[in-house]
Protein backbone atom coordinates (compact mmCIF):
# COMPACT_ATOMS: atom_id res chain seq x y z
CA UNK A 1 0.00 0.00 0.00
CA UNK A 2 2.83 2.37 0.95
CA UNK A 3 3.93 2.21 -2.75
CA UNK A 4 0.78 3.18 -3.97
CA UNK A 5 0.25 5.92 -1.71
CA UNK A 6 3.64 7.00 -2.52
CA UNK A 7 2.86 7.42 -6.34
CA UNK A 8 -0.08 8.83 -5.24
CA UNK A 9 1.66 11.89 -3.52
CA UNK A 10 4.00 12.09 -6.45
CA UNK A 11 0.87 12.63 -8.89
CA UNK A 12 -0.68 15.12 -6.24
CA UNK A 13 2.96 17.00 -6.94
CA UNK A 14 2.71 17.28 -10.95
CA UNK A 15 5.94 15.02 -10.43
CA UNK A 16 7.63 17.81 -8.31
CA UNK A 17 8.09 15.03 -5.87
CA UNK A 18 8.88 11.46 -7.13
CA UNK A 19 6.97 8.27 -5.45
CA UNK A 20 10.91 7.48 -4.36
CA UNK A 21 11.44 10.60 -2.81
CA UNK A 22 8.09 10.05 -0.92
CA UNK A 23 9.36 6.08 0.32
CA UNK A 24 12.66 7.38 1.36
CA UNK A 25 11.66 10.72 3.41
CA UNK A 26 12.32 11.25 6.86
CA UNK A 27 11.28 14.51 7.36
CA UNK A 28 7.67 16.07 6.65
CA UNK A 29 6.28 15.96 3.12
CA UNK A 30 5.65 19.66 3.34
CA UNK A 31 9.70 19.69 4.13
CA UNK A 32 10.56 17.81 0.28
CA UNK A 33 8.34 19.50 -1.82
CA UNK A 34 4.43 18.59 -1.08
CA UNK A 35 2.21 21.90 -0.80
CA UNK A 36 -0.63 22.78 0.16
CA UNK A 37 -2.15 22.49 -3.26
CA UNK A 38 -1.13 19.15 -3.77
CA UNK A 39 -2.40 17.97 0.02
CA UNK A 40 -6.00 18.95 -1.96
CA UNK A 41 -5.04 16.92 -4.56
CA UNK A 42 -3.96 13.58 -2.47
CA UNK A 43 -7.11 14.21 -0.55
CA UNK A 44 -8.91 13.68 -3.57
CA UNK A 45 -7.25 11.16 -5.05
CA UNK A 46 -7.72 9.13 -1.67
CA UNK A 47 -11.00 9.56 -1.18
CA UNK A 48 -11.36 8.13 -4.84
CA UNK A 49 -9.28 5.37 -4.97
CA UNK A 50 -9.84 3.96 -1.40
CA UNK A 51 -13.73 4.94 -0.89
CA UNK A 52 -12.75 6.78 2.42
CA UNK A 53 -14.13 10.26 3.08
CA UNK A 54 -11.23 12.84 4.69
CA UNK A 55 -13.02 15.51 7.47
CA UNK A 56 -10.66 18.99 6.61
CA UNK A 57 -12.43 20.27 9.66
CA UNK A 58 -10.18 17.40 11.90
CA UNK A 59 -7.07 16.23 12.37
CA UNK A 60 -5.26 15.96 9.08
CA UNK A 61 -1.55 15.85 10.56
CA UNK A 62 -1.49 12.22 8.89
CA UNK A 63 -1.28 13.80 5.13
CA UNK A 64 2.63 14.70 5.97
CA UNK A 65 4.27 11.07 6.33
CA UNK A 66 3.76 8.53 4.55
CA UNK A 67 3.70 5.79 7.52
CA UNK A 68 0.82 8.63 8.44
CA UNK A 69 -1.17 8.09 5.15
CA UNK A 70 -0.88 4.18 5.44
CA UNK A 71 -2.25 4.18 9.14
CA UNK A 72 -5.04 6.56 8.43
CA UNK A 73 -5.90 4.71 5.34
CA UNK A 74 -6.01 1.02 6.79
CA UNK A 75 -7.93 2.41 9.82
CA UNK A 76 -10.76 4.43 7.41
CA UNK A 77 -11.49 1.56 5.56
Amino acid sequence: MKERLAELVSESCDGQVSAAEVMAATVPLSYIGVTSLAQMRLIDALEREYGVEIDLGGDVSFLDSLDGLAAWVSAAR
